[in-house]
């Protein structure tokens, strides 16, 4: 479904270069659910950015459901992204002023969508995740853990090809970063293709395959069942 091509990712130029991808190849299959983990400065985030076509590589190419990416005009890429793929972050990147079922409608009104169709693919989500009581909340209102489900079911309102999540439970204690984890895991169950990056072992063990980097390249990658 996604594959990479002897990516290189640098930033900077001449002396100040800095590679964070070294040439670097990996395929992810439809309904995978794969971890990226590694040491603070190994590319994790870097490899998602590439991959989420947020960011665009140095060199090498991405490639999703045989489609090269890095060859698409950007307005093409964006409207990829805003149909194809949906988005996790660990500082959640809700608006302050919207509510909950305002804030995973928003991305569903970009499309073209009316609001009333909108409204109701955001309450469907904002449900799977187990909030339908605080639909009518602002983030403010919610705990760290409800802010990132609600922030989960803006990127799966509009039931994207591919979920992108990139330190999801960074900012939440054991107990709040459960039922996100739970979320994931149940999306995987329908289907969904995850992929997430973590810093914590203990959560990437709950993915299907762990991808380990260390300086821009893959040291490991494996099944874990």
């Amino acid at each position: 479904m996604i594959k990479t091509e002897k990516l290189i990712k640098s930033y900077g130029k001449g002396d100040l270069e800095l590679t964070v991808l070294k040439n670097l190849s990996v395929e992810i299959g439809k309904g995978e659910f794969v971890a990226i983990i590694g040491p603070s400065g190994a590319g994790k985030s870097t490899l998602l950015y590439q991959l989420s076509l947020l960011d665009m590589p140095t060199s090498g190419s991405v490639s999703i459901n045989g489609k090269n990416m890095s060859s698409l005009p950007e307005k093409e890429k964006t409207h990829f992204r805003l149909r194809e793929l949906g988005y996790v972050f660990q500082d959640y990147a809700l608006l302050p002023e919207l509510t909950a079922v305002e804030n995973v409608a928003l991305p569903i009104l970009m499309q073209g969508v009316s609001k009333k169709d909108a409204l109701r693919q955001a309450e469907e989500a904002l449900a799977r995740l187990s909030l339908t009581d605080k639909k009518h909340n602002l983030p403010s209102q919610l705990s760290g853990g409800q802010q990132q489900r609600v922030s989960i079911a803006r990127a799966i309102a509009h039931k994207p090809h591919i979920l992108f999540a990139d330190e999801p439970t960074a900012n939440l204690d054991s107990v709040s970063a459960e039922p996100v984890m739970q979320a994931f895991a149940d999306l995987h169950h329908e289907g969904q293709t995850i992929i997430m990056v973590t810093h914590e072992t203990e959560y990437a063990s709950k993915a299907g395959r762990v991808i380990s980097l260390k300086d821009g390249v893959v040291v490991s990658d494996m099944k874990t069942a």
